[in-house]
């Protein structure tokens, strides 16, 4: 039967549309969608979260953990040794331990149990620490401390994220006695177990101090007598003919982006690495440790 025609209906007629609705936008919540909402979870998931500074971390790799447990100012809570690795481990982390109150023993776990608390690609050697990580002074703290009547050495990475190459650094700042390794905030490693791996134990002796502003952290070291000199392939002078002070920064770049505008204008020169051949580059740690052989090791060596 056909539908009766409606009459004096001033509204004009309009034909159903299949899925009308999907074609228009999702409604906002009003005021009585949060009365109903109000006081529940919000399940939605937020992506994950960073871990907090202060949280604690696990370091690895036995020179990384006897330097972790044999510094006082290291704060440990676990140690794990695998059963595979006692003969190795356990004697010369026990006498490590035994000048500790914050660790009594170390726990004995099958190796493959190691997976439970470290990366996978973790080379842990059948040993690790958890700990808290170190207090870094302040830049400006640290260079007033410096002594006036010695030479000093600072090394300045301008944003090198890759935790391998920073820990290499901090090896070799280590090895020439650089007083320290200067890194961002953002875009470069905090303390992390591969970094300490890389350092081969050298994060427990080198201040290495995240500053906010790199250009402004290089004012305040020279501003304590630093000279500054950035490490640049395209430089015209070397690093020898420019290491002539006592007070001396070095200022290196991440692989590929090199140093950022300001950080290169607030240098006091650019200088280069004499190198030549068909590879005439170096990764940012073996330049670092060239260069601090050429500002430390040819004077003391």
């Amino acid at each position: 039967m056909a539908p009766k025609e409606r009459k004096n209906d001033p509204r004009p007629h309009r034909p159903n549309k299949p899925n009308a609705g999907a074609q228009r936008t999702a409604p906002t919540h009003g005021k009585g969608d949060r009365k109903r909402t109000a006081g529940k979870p919000d399940n939605r998931p937020s992506g994950p979260r960073a871990p907090a500074p202060d949280a604690p971390v696990w370091l690895w790799g036995g020179h990384a953990v006897l330097a972790a447990l044999g510094n006082p100012r290291r704060r440990c809570r676990r140690v794990l040794i695998a059963g595979e690795n006692v003969e190795t481990w356990e004697a010369e982390v026990a006498e490590l331990l035994e000048a500790r109150s914050d660790v009594r023993k170390p726990e004995i776990i099958a190796r493959h149990a190691f997976a439970q608390y470290l990366p996978a690609s973790a080379v842990h050697q059948g040993v690790a620490v958890q700990a808290d990580p170190l207090d870094q002074p302040e830049l400006d703290v640290l260079l007033a401390s410096l002594p006036t009547d010695q030479p000093a050495a600072l090394l300045l990475l301008d944003q090198v994220s890759d935790p391998h190459n920073v820990g290499a650094v901090l090896r070799s700042a280590a090895a020439f006695g650089a007083s320290a390794v200067v890194t961002t905030k953002r875009n470069a490693p905090g303390e992390t177990g591969a970094l300490a791996k890389a350092a081969s134990g050298a994060l427990e002796h080198v201040p290495y101090p995240h500053v906010t502003n790199l250009a402004r952290a290089m004012e305040t070291a020279q501003q304590h007598g630093f000279r500054l000199l950035g490490l640049a392939q395209e430089a015209t002078s070397t690093l020898a003919d420019e290491a002539g002070t006592d007070r001396i920064g070095l200022v290196l770049g991440a692989e590929g982006h090199g140093l950022r505008q300001k950080t290169r204008a607030t240098c006091d020169s650019m200088v280069r690495l004499p190198t030549r051949g068909p590879v005439a580059e170096l990764n940012v740690s073996n330049a670092a440790a060239v260069g601090l052989y050429e500002l430390i090791g040819r004077k003391t060596g």
